[in-house]
């Protein structure tokens, strides 16, 4: 067994067209400019870390680390990259693989949601408590799943679910949360909204060119669990005055309809008044 063990640990390089990416790889792979120093390094200095990877029945490899380093190898048109070759049943592989990018620098809430859950997920098929008591760390011993988890990345239990909630927000609202458009909190509310209704709050918040707050989440929550959500109660609560935006001024678009045509959209209104009043102040200054 241990020369087994030596055997699979040998760094040997493998042509590209035979590694295939995780099937549930929660972290994106992208051309940012994280990506660009990256192919700049191998460039010059190659790949250090060889790639970690595990064979599959089709005669192929799965990535289970390097996914950023395939896809620069690519970029720079290796035929071949050094890798590691480790046999592991399925739910190692999630777990080795969400280990392996957990200590990136930048992650994305989507992408922390998405390997909370894999992992939760893998954790619980290892065979639960007992098991997991075994395998992995003795101070994990009569801890549950999420407790597992929590004090792998230093999360409390109820902070782990609130994020694996996240996975069942439609990808509109999740692309919200990304691009730091929406909040944690009111994202884990509307989480429990169904799809359809998810739908309804996004259209919601186009029209009324704002996120929900904390408090208006948590109402539209409640009125989903009450059975009494709809589609005009979401943008009449949507285009509430927030605190710290009493001082705004602030139109509803049916007023502004009144000098608009009905098929403007907010942004377009906006740009327009402000175009009107610089045209206006630069009149008065000459007067």
């Amino acid at each position: 067994m241990a020369d087994n063990a030596e055997e699979r640990e040998q760094v040997i390089p493998i042509e590209l067209e035979r590694l295939r990416p995780f099937r549930d790889h929660p972290f994106k792979v992208q051309k940012d400019a994280e990506m660009v120093d990256l192919i700049n390094s191998i460039r010059q200095f190659g790949i250090l870390t060889p790639l970690i990877v595990r064979p599959t029945k089709e005669g192929f490899y799965e990535i289970i680390s390097g996914h950023r380093r395939c896809f620069a190898a690519r970029e720079l048109e290796y035929t071949k990259v050094p890798v590691i070759i480790r046999v592991m049943d399925y739910p190692e592989a999630v777990i080795a693989m969400v280990d392996a990018n957990m200590n990136r620098e930048k992650i994305l809430p989507s992408e922390k949601a998405r390997a909370y859950r894999i992992k939760y997920e893998a954790l619980k098929y290892r065979g639960g408590r007992k098991k997991i008591r075994g395998q992995i760390d003795p101070r994990y011993a009569g801890k549950s799943t999420l407790e597992i988890v929590g004090d792998m990345y230093g999360e409390s239990p109820k902070q782990v679910q609130r994020w694996m909630k996240l996975t069942k927000l439609i990808p509109e609202l999740m692309e919200k949360i990304d691009a730091g458009k929406m909040g944690f909190c009111p994202a884990s509310d509307l989480a429990d909204l169904k799809p359809e209704e998810q739908k309804i709050v996004y259209e919601a918040m186009k029209y009324a060119q704002a996120s929900p707050s904390i408090s208006q989440a948590s109402r539209l929550r409640q009125l989903s669990l009450e059975g009494r959500f709809s589609k005009s109660t979401t943008r009449e609560i949507l285009s509430e005055i927030k605190k710290g935006e009493v001082r705004r001024v602030i139109f509803k678009n049916e007023q502004l309809y009144n000098y608009f045509p009905r098929n403007s959209t907010p942004a377009q209104m906006k740009e327009e008044i402000l175009r009107i009043l610089s045209i206006w102040s630069k009149e008065n200054e000459n007067k």
